[in-house]
């Protein structure tokens, strides 16, 4: 991924703002915990949905939970169990920036992550294959 050549903030926002989709996949990224660092060699990986994550900072500091959606175009993860309350009273997802997020354990059910880990040299063990409901 080409760096911004600018240190300046206003240019630095810019770049983000306008990212190509495949590049805000990979600013997207969260730290391992170190039980994962140290079984896939990694300090870090972009976040899709089905993974687990813990929230390190903010209002739900503390919080586990699995990842319901990512929006690339705002930055935001949505976990579940993750919500606020309007004030018509339904309920709304928070969206968390993922450097704030740990990831716990890892969806592997994406061929192109496991091919991802596998270059590094890590053996991966895949549980029972889960169907998706329509």
């Amino acid at each position: 991924m080409r760096q911004p050549k600018s240190s300046k903030p206003r240019k630095q926002r810019k770049f983000l703002h306008d990212a190509f989709l495949h590049l805000k996949r990979k600013i997207l990224s969260a730290h391992f915990s170190n039980e994962l660092g140290e079984k896939y060699k990694r300090i870090s990986m972009p976040v899709i949905k089905g993974d687990q994550v813990q929230i390190m900072r903010g209002k739900f500091k503390g919080k586990t939970g699995k990842v319901a959606k990512v929006n690339y175009k705002k930055y935001r993860v949505y976990i579940e169990g993750v919500t606020r309350k309007r004030t018509v009273g339904t309920e709304a997802q928070v969206g968390i920036h993922p450097s704030k997020l740990k990831l716990v354990d890892l969806n592997l059910n994406d061929k192109n992550r496991q091919k991802i880990l596998e270059r590094k040299g890590v053996k991966i063990e895949i549980g029972p294959k889960v169907e998706k409901q329509s």
